[in-house]
């Protein structure tokens, strides 16, 4: 671990190579001493003959790395300080009218679709509700993306 550390200009200088700044590349090289790391106790070994390191594996982590921050960066939308309207006042929401409604339709609902939402709701994973119920994992998908889209609609 200490040859892979003494390396971490070289590490950074391939992560800026991707097209990162500074901060982000140091910060996507220590992701990558955290992966290694843990990957260490598994039998990973990065190192030619205990002399020199696997530069290639070290590349494709780091690379690896760096896609997984485009995704994420994808997926999230960025919104500049300079469009934000400061001045608007905020909407005021009577959020225990909105609580009653959801509650009225809630009780309205088909027992299952009201079970599988609170259920998923509740915190446990789709995945996991299909496992310990043996109920197709798309039916509980549908299920509770419908009941959740006709509890948007009254607010």
């Amino acid at each position: 671990m200490v040859l892979l550390a003494q390396k971490q200009e070289d590490w950074i200088r391939i992560v800026k190579s991707f097209g990162c700044r500074q901060v982000v590349a140091e910060d996507l090289v220590q992701e990558m001493y955290i992966k290694i790391y843990k990957r260490l106790g598994n039998d990973l070994n990065i190192m030619y003959d205990d002399k020199e390191i696997n530069y290639y594996y070290v590349y494709r982590t780091l690379h690896t790395l760096f896609l997984d921050l485009r995704r994420k960066e994808q997926r999230v939308k960025k919104v500049y300080i300079e469009d934000v309207d400061i001045d608007r006042p905020v909407e005021d929401i009577d959020y225990g009218s909105a609580y009653q409604k959801v509650e009225e339709e809630l009780g309205r609902a088909y027992w299952y679709n009201r079970k599988v939402f609170e259920i998923i709701n509740g915190g446990e994973s789709v995945a996991d509700l299909s496992r310990n119920s043996g109920i197709n994992y798309y039916s509980l998908y549908n299920t509770y993306r419908k009941m959740k889209e006709q509890l948007k609609k009254l607010l």
